[in-house]
């Protein structure tokens, strides 16, 4: 494949609302609310999802839930290689077909994956870039385990539901800061990157999608494990409106227990979870898990 240039990236077709829902009668599809489907029927979205991710040509972008291919086809012109991940076998079975169609000179530079997401810890290209239109239900937990298993994935642009996208770029203090929050820091900077309207989409949500983009960094410098962590983060906010002593009383054995490793930590036993950036968090974890013991 010549590398894409603006040019092409600006005359190539996008499937457009007719195209998706005759591509979806071809192979008998109608979007599932259990999958999530919600498929994009709009080129100028489409173009302004892949013009904000900031895609380099050389890249190889991981797709996930590519469902019929309109984000695909855009991503195809970007990019130097896309992986698609997509769980539902009769939307796999047409994509390749659709590539072939719509970008034949792309087709050797498409991977198809028929797999869930969650599942996956392999991939037959390293991806340097995560781009995707992710089904609300599953989102969170699918960002969080492709940034653990797929270190080479550098930065990336997801769209999921707009209070979703709040909380994983939410910082502390914030109200809506919590579990996706932390746990999204410590693989990196996620920030708001705008806010796409429900009649983009088909079937139409009842909701706004909100874009969130991510710059992986290196996590916090500590002996502490991801998982040890990860279990402070879950435990302080299980309860949220509890104090940091009595949240963190049955992860700590007790709360006087508890008490110690915060205060150990440097932080306030009497302070809740919500007011703590991922540092604070590592800080804890490791005052119950010394390096000398």
């Amino acid at each position: 494949m010549t590398e894409p240039n603006s040019e092409h990236a600006a005359v190539a077709p996008l499937l457009g609302a007719a195209d998706i829902r005759r591509l979806a009668e071809e192979i008998g599809v109608r979007p599932t609310k259990t999958l999530g489907q919600n498929f994009v029927i709009d080129g100028n979205t489409i173009r302004r999802i892949v013009a904000a991710a900031a895609i380099d040509p050389a890249e190889t972008v991981l797709e996930v839930g590519p469902g019929l291919g309109s984000l695909t086809l855009g991503l195809l012109d970007a990019a130097k290689t896309v992986v698609a991940v997509e769980i539902d076998p009769v939307l796999a079975g047409k994509l390749p077909h659709t590539v072939r169609t719509w970008r034949p000179e792309s087709a050797d530079d498409f991977h198809l994956v028929l797999s869930d997401a969650m599942k996956v810890t392999e991939l037959p290209v390293q991806p340097t870039a995560l781009v995707a239109n992710l089904p609300y239900n599953v989102a969170v937990p699918v960002v969080l385990h492709l940034l653990q298993h797929f270190p080479s994935l550098q930065h990336g642009l997801v769209m999921v539901q707009d209070e979703v996208a709040d909380r994983l770029a939410a910082g502390p203090g914030s109200k809506v800061y919590g579990v996706p929050s932390v746990k999204a820091a410590w693989y990196g900077r996620m920030r708001k990157a705008g806010v796409i309207g429900m009649n983009v989409f088909w079937p139409a949500p009842k909701i706004h999608s909100g874009l969130v983009s991510f710059t992986r960094s290196a996590p916090p410098a500590t002996h502490a494990t991801r998982e040890q962590v990860f279990a402070v983060i879950d435990a302080a906010f299980a309860q949220r409106r509890k104090t940091l002593r009595a949240a963190l009383a049955t992860w700590a054995g007790s709360a006087a227990e508890a008490e110690r490793f915060i205060v150990a930590a440097g932080v306030d036993p009497t302070a809740r979870g919500e007011v703590l950036d991922i540092n604070a968090f590592v800080r804890i974890a490791e005052a119950r898990h010394p390096l000398d013991a």
